[in-house]
């Protein structure tokens, strides 16, 4: 980030609110087909110019380049991220998952043959939160089953009533090297945690005599049901804003029938906030992020679903520039800055990375955000 495009960090004092802050427009909003998502029309677009592209496919010439940040040790590590989130199934099981062993501590009782009879789903919802941090969430929000955000392919019967929904943080200085390989790595991460994640608190609804869907990408579609949870507000960048982290997360989520009593949605002023700040869309090297002053209902591409006032992005110019980079990019949210009131960093080289990972000395502990459950709260401060 240079000189010029240093900023404030956003004022944010959080408030809840009855209804999600989105507008839908009801004659044009339709559930979203999964085939629609980028990855897949990659494998069957055939109208689409990137048809049968592969994002990875210049990886080998990348690597013989000797750019900083794209090495053969840069992409081992961010193959290696992926490797729970793309190896261990149970992550995402829609029922109990069979162990591979007798677990040690069995005493013969099949815990999901009887119901935990809830008589407080506001309790209960403090429990699962406690449960979902445990397991290692970072923000943890509960909504009830919007099924406009379903995709039409979704088959969730009527009685799953809740939905979880997870937020794991990313690491900071990882994503801060975007658009470098060490930044998918920190993607990747978040990926496989939410795998481990969901395994957990899945099995923990179980166990209560309840049954849990678990879903990363599939299924349904993410952010409108993390408003709906109240962990954020949607961002010009297209993704979730969280007061916490900003968009430095990644989301999945449960669809469950245990009774949960929903958190209300939040406002915290990202859209009056995105509307003057645009760093995501100038620092876009895709630009595929909107400039314009307002949103709209005009979509951008295929890939975008409509009904919704926001900015859209468009994804396929996204998705290009992953193919020219050898791996995805994060460079919308570094630059972001509801991210770096939590980072409290624009930038960090590939170097810089490996030296902070390498080195106990440099290791520096950051600052957590604590935030009460009810009420609200305030941060502020000059960018960098």
């Amino acid at each position: 980030m240079n000189p010029k495009q240093r900023g404030k960090i956003p004022r944010t004092k959080v408030k809840k609110v009855e209804k999600p802050l989105y507008v839908i427009d009801r004659s044009k909003l339709r559930r979203f087909s999964n085939k629609n998502i980028i990855f897949e029309r990659v494998m069957w677009d055939s109208s689409w110019k990137d048809f049968m592209r592969m994002y990875n496919e210049k990886v080998l010439d990348i690597i013989k380049e000797g750019k900083p940040g794209y090495s053969r040790v840069d992409f081992a590590l961010a193959y290696a991220s992926w490797i729970v989130h793309d190896g261990f199934e149970g992550g995402f099981s829609r029922t109990k998952i069979k162990p591979y062993r007798t677990p040690v501590d069995t005493v013969g009782i099949d815990w999901t043959r009887t119901k935990y009879e809830v008589d407080d789903p506001h309790k209960m919802r403090a429990c699962i939160k406690r449960a979902a941090r445990l397991f290692g969430a970072s923000l943890v929000g509960i909504c009830k089953v919007n099924r406009d955000w379903l995709y039409t392919e979704a088959d969730i019967p009527e009685k799953f009533e809740n939905a979880v929904i997870l937020a794991v943080e990313m690491d900071a200085d990882g994503i801060a090297t975007s658009p470098a390989v060490t930044a998918a790595a920190a993607t990747g991460v978040g990926y496989s945690k939410m795998a481990f994640i969901l395994a957990c608190v899945g099995e923990f609804i179980r166990n209560l005599g309840y049954e849990a869907i678990q879903c990363g990408n599939d299924t349904a579609l993410s952010i409108p049901l993390a408003i709906d949870a109240g962990l954020g507000e949607l961002g010009r960048n297209g993704l979730l804003i969280t007061p916490q982290c900003g968009p430095r997360v990644r989301l999945c989520k449960l669809f469950t029938d245990l009774p949960l009593e929903p958190d209300k949605p939040v406002e915290f002023g990202v859209k009056e906030f995105c509307k003057k700040c645009k760093l995501c869309a100038k620092n876009c090297m895709a630009g595929a992020i909107s400039m314009g002053n307002e949103p709209s209902f005009k979509i951008a591409c295929r890939s975008n679903n409509p009904g919704a006032l926001k900015w859209y992005v468009n994804v396929e110019l996204c998705y290009q520039f992953w193919c020219e980079n050898g791996t995805d990019c994060s460079t919308c949210i570094k630059v972001c800055p509801y991210n770096i009131a939590s980072a409290r960093k624009a930038k960090v080289s590939p170097k810089e990375f490996w030296k902070v990972a390498c080195s106990w000395k440099n290791r520096k502990k950051s600052k957590e955000h604590e935030f009460a459950y009810e009420g609200s709260f305030t941060f502020g401060g000059d960018l960098l």
